[in-house]
């Protein structure tokens, strides 16, 4: 079964081959990239601040 009108993500795997892609494909992989970095650096501050957070309470 299709979802009509739901448009699927590229997915894109390190090392892929991309001879295959489009430039418009090339720059949306990029663009895909982009986003995911953004969202690995949230989730690391995240973290960070969540263990300075502990350290704080802990320490003595």
């Amino acid at each position: 079964m299709e979802d009509d009108g739901v448009r699927r993500m590229p997915v894109h795997e390190v090392g892929m081959p991309l001879e295959t892609l489009s430039v418009d494909e090339l720059q949306d992989r990029i663009e895909i990239l982009k986003a995911e970095i953004a969202r690995l650096e949230t989730a690391i501050e995240g973290k960070t601040a969540s263990r300075n957070a502990a350290d704080a309470v802990f320490k003595f």
